[in-house]
């Protein structure tokens, strides 16, 4: 990889297409001078988009279809449909080339992880790729792991996230040890399904890398307890958008709190300084942004229904991913991970009996 990062856009993925994602490219464009952009999607829309934005001048190359996969479209269907010649696949084959080095979209999910697996492969040794999700804490921030590419997982893939997540952490937060979590409906050892508790004993019992911690609930995430926490993608999903939905909410009470009189409005103009901070902490589009972990390349996905700030948000994680060589990071560590667990398996003969829970440091970054 050269010292320019190269970025392919899904220019036409996404509730609003063109508009939002050439915005927030631009947006990024400002933060990251290295970049340099190719848009994937119809130069009929794309080049009026371009013309607002001087910023992207010189920047930008557009690779020309006219074929977009629509965000309701079945995966199945978008594979057989828009492969050779979408917006998406066009962007995936750029990264597979080696022309691009990161592929951010924000268009159909289900789409966009069915053609990222056919066209990219997954790294061997991963079963499965999963969606990982940077999740706001009191803490800092940490990685959540599967938020929504499979539903159920066993024992075998929850190891694989946990070796996933554990080197993007490694990646992003220059943690040489991170601390990983199995989400679980309680601590205590007789809690949760089969699967979790043969992922719980064979985290604990090998000698990986990481600091593992043992099982976390739910309200345990936001409180910044460990640098990734791993589950499978419908718990993940619904776990993400419920946290999306109660920043939301919170929101609004304040809003509605503040307007409620002259004094909680002088209140609140005094106090404004701390509103924004904790705006700002509060707004997804911060955070938008899932990276596809698993794959032999770079794969962002935007929130479909974001604006220009949150693209760019995307488009940022995809670059700092991409410069800090993530899928080498994780072919690497993935190898060593397997061998640990082996050795691990051979050393406490293979037995079930779930461990107990461990104590890690909080804001381990």
């Amino acid at each position: 990889m050269t010292n320019a990062i190269t970025i392919a856009v899904d220019a036409m993925g996404g509730d609003h297409g063109p508009p939002v994602s050439v915005a927030g490219t631009a947006l990024s464009a400002v933060r990251h001078p290295d970049a340099r952009f190719l848009l994937f999607g119809d130069e009929q829309l794309i080049l009026p988009e371009i013309d607002k934005h001087a910023d992207l001048k010189g920047k930008v190359e557009i690779v020309h279809t006219d074929v977009a996969v629509a965000m309701d479209a079945r995966p199945s269907q978008a594979l057989k449909q828009g492969r050779w010649k979408s917006s998406i696949w066009l962007a995936l084959e750029a990264v597979k080339r080696g022309d691009a080095d990161v592929v951010i979209s924000a268009g159909n999910t289900g789409a966009l992880m069915a053609m990222a697996k056919f066209c990219l492969k997954t790294v061997p040794g991963i079963d499965r790729p999963a969606i990982a999700a940077i999740w706001p804490t009191v803490a800092s921030e940490c990685i959540v792991l599967d938020v929504g590419a499979n539903v159920g997982a066993d024992a075998r893939q929850l190891v694989n996230f946990a070796e996933m997540g554990a080197a993007m952490a490694r990646a992003l937060f220059q943690v040489e040890k991170p601390s990983v979590a199995l989400l679980n409906v309680g601590v205590e050892e007789i809690k949760g399904l089969d699967e979790v508790k043969k992922a719980n004993t064979a985290l604990a019992s090998s000698t990986l890398p990481v600091r593992y911690y043992g099982y976390v609930e739910g309200d345990d995430v936001g409180q910044g307890v460990v640098d990734v926490v791993v589950t499978e993608g419908f718990t993940g999903n619904i776990a993400l958008k419920t946290a999306e939905g109660t920043a939301k909410q919170i929101a609004e009470y304040f809003r509605a709190a503040v307007n409620r009189s002259l004094l909680s409005r002088i209140g609140a103009f005094l106090a404004q300084g701390a509103f924004r901070a904790l705006r700002k902490k509060m707004d997804p589009r911060q955070l938008n942004g899932g990276v596809f972990l698993g794959l032999n390349g770079i794969v962002i996905k935007s929130h479909g229904g974001t604006d220009a700030v949150g693209f760019a948000s995307a488009v940022d994680l995809g670059h700092d991913m991409a410069r800090s060589n993530l899928c080498d990071s994780i072919a690497r560590d993935v190898t060593k991970f397997q061998a640990a667990l082996e050795d691990g398996a051979e050393e406490t003969g293979g037995t079930d009996t779930a461990p107990t829970r461990k104590t890690v440091e909080q804001g381990t970054h």
